[in-house]
Formats: C-alpha cells, structure tokens, sequence
C-alpha cells in the first residue's frame, strides 16, 4: 500500500468508489476514460476491501475467549459481554 492510500480513510475510498460508479452508470464516456475510471475503480474496490478484512481481523483477536478461541455473537446481543464483564468485576 501507497503513501496516498494510506493517508485515505475507508469512507474516503468508498466514496470516490461511488462517484466513479455513477460516472460509468452515465454511460455516456469515451472508452478510454470509462477504462481509466474502471481501472481506478478495481484499485479503490481492492482497497476497501484490504481494509475491511483487517478490521474483521481485529475484531476477531478483540473476540477471544479467556483460551483464545474466537467467540461469535449475533450482532447487537451484549449479554454475553456483559455477562463477562460482571464475572470479572
């Protein structure tokens, strides 16, 4: 990764993902310009999704039990951190 991928946050990224979507949705570009977008477009696509995938990895190590194994939760249920947190206070 880049300097100037480094310095874009994710939602940057997916913005400037949006608008070249729209752009080539127009349908109305030269194909040199539509390929320039595109390829632009794959490079923006790989990069959210590098980011999303070190953000579920973090998730995961953050989702450890007390022996390490990774622990899944439905989205929104937090009496199992809750639980947890009373057992250790």
């Amino acid at each position: 990764m880049n300097d100037e991928q480094q310095a874009r946050s994710f939602e940057a990224s997916l913005e400037a993902l949006e608008k070249i979507v729209h752009e080539l949705e127009q349908g109305d570009l030269p194909l040199e310009r539509s390929l320039e977008l595109f390829e632009r477009g794959i490079r923006l696509s790989r990069e959210c999704q590098e980011r999303l995938s070190q953000a579920e990895r973090r998730i995961e190590v953050l989702l450890r039990d007390n022996h390490g194994r990774t622990t899944v939760a439905e989205f929104g249920d937090s009496s199992q951190f809750v639980a947890e947190g009373e057992a250790n206070s």
